[in-house]
């Protein structure tokens, strides 16, 4: 079962979008796609569905735009090929129809003719094609390179910058300590001086007064 929880990684991320890019090209299903990456980063294909769409989708719009317009021209290739195929079989069914109008020679060289491969089977315009979709395929990996390279600086910039924030955090913690030491020692002594002005209330409540009488004698006076 899979289970894998952890973050996914640029490398991660660069294989899912290569993976999906190839299927749209060739004509296959996301889904097929997530299946496959799922299957080598021991992912579901469903948590590769939601990566695909939640964040890697949106940094190859472009990319998918040619992609799938590989797919349509790789489709009518194919479907050109296909009809030119037909035809070839067509002809000499054709040919065997009308076999006794033409002289017996005649229609053995023409049929000959018919089945032997011809050179100009492959025409110039799907040499172009080719060529074409060969470029394409070229400037669509000059543009993942240049992203994967940018991405990997954004990386290395990021990192930097939590390293910056992690000694500001360091220096914060320390400060933050020392304030903490001083508050208490603070509290220490506030603590010590109302205890003691309390002590000397007490020892001014305690101690006895005196008056002196008409007669000069010193007298206490009761509280």
């Amino acid at each position: 079962m899979k289970v894998r929880q952890d973050a996914w990684s640029h490398e991660d991320d660069l294989l899912l979008a290569e993976t999906v890019l190839r299927y749209i090209r060739e004509g296959g299903t996301q889904l097929a796609a997530f299946d496959e990456v799922g299957d080598k980063l021991n992912r579901t294909s469903a948590a590769c569905g939601f990566r695909w769409n939640a964040e890697v989708r949106n940094n190859y719009e472009q990319a998918i735009a040619i992609a799938k317009k590989q797919r349509k021209e790789r489709k009518r290739a194919l479907e050109r090929m296909n009809k030119e195929n037909e035809q070839a079989i067509e002809k000499p069914v054709l040919k065997e129809t009308f076999k006794e109008e033409i002289p017996a020679p005649q229609y053995v060289e023409e049929v000959s003719a018919e089945l032997i491969p011809s050179s100009n089977s492959i025409t110039l315009e799907d040499c172009i094609s080719f060529l074409s979709s060969l470029r394409r395929h070229d400037l669509l990996s000059n543009q993942l390179e240049m992203e994967n390279n940018r991405l990997r600086r954004e990386n290395e910039s990021l990192k930097q910058q939590t390293k910056e924030l992690e000694k500001k955090l360091e220096k914060l913690t320390d400060q933050q300590t020392i304030i903490q030491e001083d508050y208490q020692a603070l509290v220490q002594i506030m603590d010590r001086a109302r205890r003691l002005v309390m002590f000397e209330d007490s020892d001014d409540r305690n101690s006895p007064a005196f008056r002196m009488d008409k007669n000069g004698n010193l007298e206490q006076l009761a509280k």
